[in-house]
């Protein structure tokens, strides 16, 4: 059977690989003394608080499943508005906030309205593999700059502005990132977003990580610089509901109509039941749970990060947002004897029985000298996974 271009052009996700592959790993050292500690992928281990699994099951009972309108609930969209004005004391419409099906489907439909066959689309190595997949089911095409430590992992505006070509589309940025864990500092991504401007082009910034942020320096959104950039955002995060597939978008109001023919004829809309049920995401008692649980994330940062600095797995930039630890492992595999991220993520993985992630799908500059750990797990299991790295390492 032939199979499209486009869908030849979409890498594996090696993410999901190397976690099937510590499956196979983990069932067959579970009634072990050293169960798999798994530190691969990017979930929180927290669940909905009560109020939200309370407004779900409610939502069923009164059978409340029905479709709503593609843009979303009219009610949720401004329970959203508010949140930005309580939170980051800015004012967002509700009637430019598009609700989707996670922020996935925030993003493709991003692409799909702004971006053409040829377009190219600026993107910072490293970044999430989706995004640029995004842009190339468009059939746009990806532009990964190196980004280093000396300039947090982000893009710079100077290396927009260098980088700027006639089939240049736009940004797209995320902050806090996926897999480094920080942010782009507001100042900066005002500039990047000048000169975007300047050529006409278009500023999307993915802000799913925004509530996890750590540091006063960062934490705002970039729709305090301009009601035209583009943010994408998603319950699954800082509110705790992945498996929901819940986000939402900011739009400047011009493209709100066009969203909208585009959700209708894509997904029809968000899940009700997710939607009603995120209502309640926004009530005191749950605000106030998820505040808890951003501490306990940066808690987590704090004691993790400097155990892995210390035995030579060094983050070279403290991440200020997210729960991910972006580290070099050069040392450690010349220690081990190893070729390079895959092949430690791979010994990690079967001789301590900690799963990891390879820095293979996260760009193509360096990703064999990087892995991410999510610190997205309990303090014991990171304990843990220290504990067993720090032996095998100590062991070489």
């Amino acid at each position: 059977m032939r199979v499209s271009q486009r869908a030849q052009r979409i890498d594996p996700f090696y993410v999901m690989e190397m976690a099937k592959a510590a499956q196979v790993v983990a069932l067959a050292a579970r009634d072990t003394d050293k169960p798999m500690v798994f530190l691969n992928i990017g979930e929180p281990d927290f669940t909905a608080p009560p109020l939200v699994q309370a407004a779900a099951d409610k939502a069923i009972r009164d059978g409340r499943t029905q479709y709503t309108n593609a843009l979303g609930l009219d009610s949720l969209r401004e329970r959203i508005s508010a949140w930005y004005g309580s939170r980051f004391g800015v004012s967002v419409p509700a009637r430019r906030i598009v609700v989707t099906a996670g922020a996935s489907a925030a993003l493709q439909l991003a692409c799909l309205a702004l971006v053409e066959a040829g377009d190219e689309v600026l993107m910072p190595d490293p970044s999430y593999p989706c995004n640029r997949h995004f842009v190339s089911a468009a059939d746009g095409r990806a532009i990964l700059l190196p980004a280093g430590p000396e300039q947090r992992f982000q893009l710079t505006a100077n290396q927009v502005q260098a980088h700027w070509q006639p089939q240049t589309r736009g940004v797209l940025l995320a902050s806090p990132s996926n897999p480094t864990g920080t942010s782009v500092a507001a100042a900066e991504l005002a500039r990047i977003h000048n000169i975007v401007n300047t050529h006409g082009g278009i500023t999307m910034v993915d802000e799913i990580y925004l509530g996890l942020s750590f540091e006063p320096a960062y934490g705002q959104t970039a729709l305090a610089i301009d009601d035209q950039i583009i943010s994408i955002n998603s319950f699954s995060k800082y509110f705790n509901m992945t498996g929901w597939r819940l986000g939402w978008m900011v739009v400047p109001e011009v493209l709100v109509p066009v969203m909208e023919r585009l959700a209708q004829n894509l997904f029809i809309c968000p899940s009700s039941i997710a939607q009603h049920a995120a209502l309640a995401c926004f009530e005191p008692d749950s605000l106030a749970i998820y505040e808890q649980r951003r501490d306990a994330f940066k808690q987590r940062r704090d004691q993790f990060i400097p155990q892995l600095n210390a035995m030579g797995l060094t983050v070279p930039v403290m991440p200020d947002g997210a729960f991910y630890a972006w580290a070099d492992c050069r040392q450690a595999c010349a220690r081990l004897g190893l070729a390079d991220s895959w092949a430690f993520a791979e010994h990690v993985m079967r001789e301590a029985h900690v799963a990891i992630t390879p820095g293979k799908d996260f760009g193509v500059h360096a990703p064999a000298d990087y892995v991410r750990f999510s610190t997205a797990s309990s303090l014991a299991d990171l304990d843990t996974a220290a504990q067993r790295l720090r032996q095998l390492l100590e062991a070489a």
